[in-house]
């Protein structure tokens, strides 16, 4: 029998997963699709509003509320958590001390901070001036935009991907990834490129980590990515970093599968129902780590008449009525995304061996405070470590 079945393929699966295989449990991870790495910057937030911008985030975690996913964690608790994302997918994907929190330009000229960052983004943190150059071709990267915000100079290349008019920023780091089309971009950037300290590129210098370095060291010059919109390269980076990790652990993927409803018994998970090909397929395993998301991945979900419910287990929810969370100020906090599920210290919820992760933990509006990868990478570390040492 599977020790442990993972369900969810975001920074919080596939970090409870990647550390259980690493401990020698038999773990087989259950995705509907390929995660929340691509939809984020492949940065690591720990906190960086507190409702203000934060500048040293474990030391803001103790002025957090008592009901935010942090507190029954602690301080140490995540630090020793993130160090070790950190230290897993190494120095060519994140860099950080965490001491003090990178402050970095997004494609719209905001600066916006986080605690970890990859190294291809750091030369943009408290640089004395910028330029731009953007891609004609990449249409998703508003290079004047970004520019006008940052108050400095902006300039083109015209150099496509493949034949696509409009390619993707997948398909150019792909194509990045090919040193002589590399050779060829850092030679087009760097007979356009205008004055400034750091130069400012869209995040498609390769899939592969590292083919920043040879960009950077072609055009003689501090180069910084600017996160995009989704597909985002640098998330895919970091899933496609630890996802490989995992499966050399011994990990197993079934990945394009809905879990869809599971059995109980005795006050424990016995198994879960997977829509596969052919059929249902019930996994059994000792223990089961529910890391699927919150409200984006529907996870939770608001009816019609505004009821909230957990449909696959049944968890009970911070609250249940969305029209009470919902306010009429776009701008300001909204309770609704701080509804989840609460959890006992060992992060379990309703079953014995039933463990969360992530965003289905309540008490966090994490796009607001800036904090997501960090509660998912920290919930997915207590519920490893709650597996690994047995809590009863």
């Amino acid at each position: 029998m599977i020790d442990v079945v993972v369900i969810g393929l975001g920074p919080a699966g596939l970090s409870a997963a990647l550390k259980l295989a690493e401990s020698g449990r038999t773990v087989k991870l259950v995705a509907k699709g390929e995660g929340g790495f691509q939809l984020s910057q492949g940065t690591v937030d720990i906190l960086g509003y507190s409702p203000e911008r934060v500048t040293s985030p474990l030391a803001a975690i103790s002025g957090l509320p008592g009901g935010h996913p942090y507190v029954g964690i602690g301080a140490d608790k995540v630090r020793d958590a993130v160090l070790w994302l950190r230290d897993t997918v190494g120095d060519e994907l994140l860099v950080g001390d965490l001491a003090e929190n990178y402050v970095l330009p997004t494609a719209v000229g905001a600066m916006r901070p986080t605690a970890l960052a990859q190294p291809s983004m750091v030369a943009a943190h408290q640089a004395s001036s910028y330029a731009v150059v953007g891609v004609r071709q990449l249409k998703d990267f508003p290079a004047e935009l970004l520019a006008g915000n940052l108050g400095c100079q902006v300039a083109w290349v015209d150099l496509p991907a493949r034949k696509e008019v409009d390619s993707s920023a997948h398909m150019f780091a792909r194509a990045m990834d090919d040193p002589g089309y590399a050779r060829r971009f850092a030679s087009a950037v760097a007979a356009v490129a205008p004055k400034g300290a750091v130069l400012l590129l869209p995040a498609i210098l390769g899939v592969k980590p590292g083919t920043w370095r040879r960009i950077s060291d072609q055009l003689g010059r501090p180069i910084a990515e600017v996160p995009m919109q989704p597909p985002s390269v640098p998330g895919i980076r970091l899933h496609d970093a630890l996802l490989a990790k995992f499966k050399a652990a011994g990990g197993r993927v079934i990945i394009g599968s809905r879990v869809v409803g599971c059995k109980t018994a005795g006050g424990r998970v016995a198994s879960v129902t997977v829509a596969v090909a052919g059929g249902p397929r019930d996994l059994r395993a000792s223990d089961f780590v529910f890391a699927p998301g919150g409200f984006a991945s529907g996870a939770i979900t608001v009816d019609s008449r505004g009821k909230i419910s957990e449909p696959l287990f049944g968890l009970p929810l911070t609250q249940t009525d969305a029209n009470a969370v919902v306010g009429p100020d776009y701008w300001a906090p909204h309770p609704l995304f701080e509804v989840g599920v609460e959890t006992d210290d060992a992060g379990r919820a309703k079953y014995d061996n039933l463990y969360l992760a992530g965003d289905i933990i309540a008490g966090a509006e994490r796009w607001r405070e800036k904090s997501g990868e960090g509660i998912a990478v920290a919930t997915a570390v207590r519920a490893a470590e709650s597996i690994m040492g047995g809590r009863a």
